[in-house]
């Protein structure tokens, strides 16, 4: 058999659901190459990776960890990537880079459905990926169980590599189905090869034969091996499985158990031999290897003392020490263990500082810089915090915090409505982690409380205003007379000014003061919101030729609105937001019980496209009643259901509803 050439250093994302062990993956990866002296605990917030303040906080990767270790004379760097599901944009940015992903679960068939979307995004790239079940120690269920449960999940075949061997009710061991050997597991070393039990063998033929079938239909020479009962060799076994992984044919399943290091080393030597070469992983992602130098930026981070730092990984040529990139020589470099890097080569992961210019998601040429083809965007904020500096001396600094701490994380964007300042994320966590990176990170403290409903008024019918502002106080004084006409307009037609002053009775350099009046008092109406769908037509009025002024007539119209508005039956307007649930259909009608609970009104459902097994809803749910939408949503889906919002009309409300909320907000205005 041919000896395996050296390979370039090589990058493997470990990802999946919140809880599976990642974390505890990483540790053992690292402690079975020796990178390691001893592994850290997850729990007792002591490990490679998650040393970051929120992440210790939180006990949970909260952003990308990187590790390096060599693994017979090879170099590797390890992604850990956040599971939770409002940081999803992370992980996603990082599997772009990474030649192939190792896809973490618990041995738990009822929540595979935990793995859809992540199953959808590779297979969508075509990312190679294979699933490490993890935590089997622990587990009382069937393998093959678990995995017929992750084939419904997964758009490419699942093949079983190896099959548990059992002392009892406990997995002490295993059978590798290409070689035929067996193991038995110990602690945190090296497995003992050891003589298969009798009893596993009509297990051990019926998994190999399935991984044999399975593979045989991307072979036409291996098909007919399996058609003429010849017994193909094992290194044809390894070769065909290797191909078939690298073209992201199928997806290898493994297991284990992290904590005690069992089934690690296993999976490291799996990643030796099959994972990709970063050249295939470029030609996937369409990056041209002829160019002297090509990198993708993955991440950005602000960090307290140093500055900008852009991760990249490095697809072709390399950097020295003090190069030029982008126009301009390079503050520093790193390597993803944190350390001072003086070279960097093809395949490597490194943190350029302070490159001002590069933005995740770009592709970094010596001199040129594009978006890379296909990056994942951010998706639609599902919840928002109205935030305000917690001194007002801050102000200045939080702009500039806010402006660092969105280049680092694209899934927070920023809006301004009704005078407040309103951070938009993914949910409870993703606010509360922005909220404390500001703290930590730029030393700036901020006050965070839901935001107010944007609720508005209008008015019912019609009536004629008179208004006069006269005001004398010794030399010039003030005077001013309007008549205008207050009448209502169809839902969504706005706000609507009409001159129709004849004679000259306000000349025409005070009109515009007038609207401007009238607009002024439409902010505050009687009910205390601002008033839409209001056509005010002014019919006439008086000036003096000395005391009229811009300021006269712009009270003056002011006046009118104040003292009209009230007689024309004022209602509360409530908006509506047209909201789209995707979730599976086996949620549908926990979809349609938490719309309905919430004052929502379905409107219709239909099958996602391109997603099999699973629907859309569209309803219509009063903004009011969005808050914490995302979390009852999630915890009633196993975290795969999601939904877009985005403002559809203004409607009526009133009775009691109608009747609190103006209670509630002539108590602010007294409070104020």
């Amino acid at each position: 058999m041919e000896t395996k050439p050296q390979a370039r250093p090589r990058v493997a994302a470990l990802v999946g659901p919140y809880t599976t062990g990642k974390t505890s993956l990483l540790e053992a990866l690292a402690f079975a190459a020796g990178a390691i002296p001893r592994k850290g605990n997850a729990m007792q917030g002591f490990t490679l990776g998650d040393a970051s303040p929120e992440a210790k906080a939180h006990r949970m990767t909260v952003e990308p960890n990187l590790a390096s270790l060599d693994y017979l004379n090879e170099s590797w760097s390890f992604i850990d990537c956040p599971g939770s599901v409002e940081l999803t944009l992370d992980s996603q940015a990082a599997l772009m880079v990474a030649d192939i992903a190792i896809v973490v679960v618990e041995p738990d068939p009822d929540r595979v459905m935990t793995l859809a979307p992540l199953l959808k995004f590779l297979d969508e790239r075509r990312i190679p990926h294979l699933l490490f079940v993890n935590k089997m120690d622990k587990a009382d269920i069937r393998l093959r169980d678990m995995v017929a449960a992750l084939q419904m999940v997964s758009a490419r075949p699942l093949v079983l590599r190896e099959v548990p061997i059992r002392d009892g009710d406990r997995i002490t061991g295993y059978i590798d189905l290409v070689s035929q050997r067996a193991y038995r597991w110990r602690e945190n070393a090296a497995s003992d090869r050891i003589n298969a039990p009798d009893a596993m063998r009509p297990r051990e033929v019926e998994a190999r034969q399935a991984m044999l079938e399975t593979i045989a239909d991307f072979d036409d020479a291996l098909l007919a091996d399996l058609l003429e009962d010849r017994m193909p060799e094992p290194y044809a076994i390894y070769a065909q499985l290797t191909r078939d992984l690298q073209g992201d044919l199928i997806v290898p399943v493994f297991f284990g158990a992290a904590e005690r290091g069992n089934g690690v080393l296993r999976l490291l030597k799996a990643l030796r031999h099959e994972a990709p070469e970063p050249s295939e992983t470029a030609a996937r992602l369409g990056i041209d290897l002829a160019q002297p130098f090509a990198a993708s930026v993955f991440k950005t981070l602000h960090q307290p003392h140093t500055g900008k730092l852009s991760l990249c990984r490095i697809w072709c040529g390399s950097l020295q020490e003090g190069a030029h990139l982008q126009g301009r020589r390079m503050a520093g470099m790193l390597a993803a263990n944190g350390g001072k890097l003086s070279q960097a080569q093809a395949g490597q992961i490194v943190g350029i500082q302070r490159l001002e210019d590069a933005a995740t998601g770009d592709l970094l040429g010596l001199d040129s810089r594009s978006s890379m083809p296909d990056w994942p965007q951010p998706p639609s904020p599902l919840m928002a915090l109205a935030i305000a500096p917690a001194d007002r001396k801050d102000d200045v600094k939080l702009s500039a915090a806010l402006a660092r701490l969105l280049e680092e994380d694209r899934a927070l964007s920023l809006a301004h409505e009704a005078g407040a300042l309103l951070l938009r994320g993914q949910g409870e966590v993703h606010l509360k982690l922005a909220i404390e990176r500001l703290q930590s990170r730029f030393n700036v403290s901020v006050t965070a409380q839901p935001p107010a409903c944007a609720y508005r008024e209008t008015i019912r019918h019609g009536i004629s205003q008179h208004a006069r502002f006269k005001r004398q106080s010794g030399g010039h004084g003030q005077f001013a007379d309007v008549k205008v006409e207050i009448a209502p307009r169809k839902r969504g037609e706005g706000y609507l000014f009409v001159n129709r002053v004849t004679g000259g009775a306000i000349p025409k350099n005070f009109i515009p003061a007038v609207d401007a009046g009238v607009q002024e008092a439409l902010q505050r109406g009687p009910l205390g919101f601002p008033v839409v769908d209001v056509m005010v037509t002014l019919l006439d009025g008086q000036f003096h030729a000395v005391d009229s002024s811009d300021q006269a007539f712009r009270t003056a119209g002011g006046m009118a609105m104040h003292d009209g508005l009230p007689e024309c039956s004022p209602v509360l307007l409530e908006p509506i937001m047209a909201v789209l649930f995707h979730v599976p259909n086996a949620f549908t009608a926990k979809v349609h019980a938490i719309a309905s609970s919430r004052r929502g009104q379905i409107l219709g459902m239909n099958a996602r496209p391109g997603w099999e097994g699973w629907d859309e809803i569209l309803c219509h749910l009063p903004e009011s009643e969005m808050s914490g939408l995302a979390t009852e949503l999630r915890s009633a889906t196993l975290g795969v259901g999601s939904f877009e919002a985005r403002f559809d009309h203004l409607q009526e409300l009133a009775g009691r509803l109608a009747d609190r909320v103006v209670e509630d907000r002539r108590r602010a205005a007294q409070a104020a």
